[in-house]
C-alpha cells in the first residue's frame, strides 16, 4: 500500500507519503499561501521517493474541519491530482488527527476514557470532538462533531478526558482545568499534519473501509452543516 496525504487546514501545510516501507513528511507552518506551498511540497517529496502519483493507491485528506480556505485547498488539490491521475480518495478528520497526537499521553487509559480533540474556530467557538482514548488509533467522533462555545461543551465530559490536543485549548486557557484536566495531559499547540491523516487512513483502509470516486472530495466545514451532540 502506498499513497499520498495531505492537510492545509490549520496554520500548517503538510503533505506524508505512506508506504509499507515508512512514511516521508514534508511540512511548513504558514498562516496562508497554502494553496501555493502544497504543490511544490507534494513534488518535492514524490521526488525523494522517485514515485509519481500514478503509481500509488489513491490519496488521503485531511477533509475539515478547520480554516475555511484551507480545507477548501486540501479538498480541491486532492480533487484535482486524484482526477488527473485517476486516483481514488479519502477524507479524514482533522479532529480525529488530532486526538491521534494526544492519544500517547493516555497512559493505560481505563475503559470510558476519552480523547478530547478541539481548534480554534474564531468567532469565540471551537470545532469539537471526543474520541475513544482506549483504541491505540482513535475511530470515528463519538457525539459526532460539532461548532460551538466552550460553555456548550458537555458536563458530562468531565472527569473523563484521558488527554485533549488543539489550538482551542492555547485561544481557551480556562477550557483544559475546567475538564479537570492537568497540563501535561494537553496539546494546546498541537495543529494537523499528514502524518496522523495518513497513519488513520491506512488504519481504516486495513480495517475494510474503502477507497472512494475523487469527485466525492469536500470539505467538511461543520459552520454550514447542524451538528447533533448528544448531552
Amino acid at each position: 500500500m502506498k499513497f499520498l496525504a495531505l492537510d492545509t487546514a490549520s496554520a500548517r501545510c503538510s503533505v506524508a507519503l505512506f508506504s509499507d516501507a515508512g512514511l516521508l513528511v514534508r511540512s511548513v507552518d504558514t498562516a496562508r499561501d497554502h494553496a501555493t506551498l502544497i504543490l511544490p511540497l507534494i513534488e518535492e517529496l514524490l521526488a525523494e521517493a522517485d514515485a509519481s502519483l500514478r503509481m500509488l493507491d489513491g490519496i488521503a485528506y485531511g477533509r475539515g474541519p478547520g480554516s475555511f480556505t484551507g480545507v477548501r485547498v486540501a479538498a480541491s488539490v486532492t480533487q484535482g491530482l486524484a482526477l488527473g491521475a485517476d486516483l481514488p480518495v479519502l477524507g479524514v478528520s482533522d479532529l480525529r488527527a488530532l486526538a491521534a497526537q494526544a492519544r500517547p499521553l493516555a497512559v493505560a487509559p481505563p475503559a470510558g476514557s476519552l480523547l478530547l480533540a478541539a481548534m480554534d474556530a474564531r468567532m469565540g467557538e471551537i470545532y469539537w470532538g471526543v474520541f475513544d482514548a482506549v483504541a491505540d488509533l482513535p475511530g470515528e467522533a463519538l457525539l459526532g462533531e460539532a461548532v460551538g462555545p466552550v460553555q456548550d461543551l458537555p458536563e458530562s465530559l468531565r472527569g473523563r478526558v484521558a488527554a485533549a490536543a488543539g489550538r482551542g485549548f492555547s485561544a481557551f486557557p480556562s477550557m483544559a482545568p475546567g475538564l479537570g484536566l492537568q497540563p501535561g495531559a494537553v496539546l494546546a499547540e498541537a495543529e494537523p499534519h499528514a502524518a496522523d491523516i495518513a497513519r488513520l487512513a491506512a488504519a481504516d483502509l486495513r480495517g475494510g473501509k474503502g477507497w472512494q470516486d475523487a469527485a466525492t472530495a469536500q470539505p467538511v466545514y461543520l459552520r454550514d452543516q447542524v451538528a447533533h451532540v448528544r448531552r
